[in-house]
């Protein structure tokens, strides 16, 4: 392999959309890869910029799961309802999660400055060898209606990625737990409130 400096823009180029492909690269190296050559308006990596938009990694602000419980043996009774919130800058993201039919649906609603978009949620690995022998899990996806709400009904107990759609930004959740709580009980105090 040769050494950077020394690449073509033409091989930098495809370099960079295979980065780019990687589902774990970090957002700000993407970005930082595309932004070496953003004074070039002529070269191949002007669509592949162009094509990169807002990554936006929201942070949980309040999760009731977190809540101490009231009495002994109440924590089991709140599985079957739980509600997130999560900041995504402009964007605030309110997630009910019900036990309905013998699986579970989630509602919420987006809140901010645009309504149009799509929800996708996509099954979490328990681990990276699972994700390479199984292959992708379930995966849903819904459009927003016109007060940015959403409905996904009949999810599986499991751990989930949701993911936002709005344009060119795309707003990630922390993973979700539906159902009975993992072992470890509640999620831990620093994963709430940024």
């Amino acid at each position: 392999m040769k050494p950077i400096d020394d690449l073509t823009e033409e091989e930098f180029a495809e370099l960079v959309q295979r980065a780019v492909s990687l589902p774990d690269a970090p957002p700000q190296v993407l970005r930082a890869a595309v932004n070496l050559w953003a004074g070039n308006r002529n070269g191949p990596l002007t669509d592949l910029a162009a094509s990169v938009g807002t990554l936006i990694q929201a942070v949980l602000t309040f999760d009731s799961w977190a809540r101490p419980a009231v009495a002994s043996g109440m924590r089991s009774a709140g599985a079957d309802k739980r509600h997130l919130l999560f900041n995504a800058g402009e964007r605030d993201v309110d997630l009910r999660i019900n036990r309905e039919a013998g699986a579970f649906i989630l509602t919420g609603q987006v809140l901010g400055p645009d309504g149009a978009g799509t929800i996708e949620l996509a099954a979490e690995p328990a681990s990276p060898a699972e994700a390479a022998d199984s292959g992708p899990g379930g995966s849903w996806t819904t459009i927003l209606d016109e007060m940015g709400e959403f409905r996904l009904p009949g999810i599986p107990t499991g751990a989930y990625r949701l993911t936002l759609r709005f344009g060119g930004d795309e707003v990630v959740l922390t993973p979700i737990f539906v159902g009975e709580p993992p072992e470890g009980d509640s999620p831990p105090r620093d994963q709430i409130g940024g």
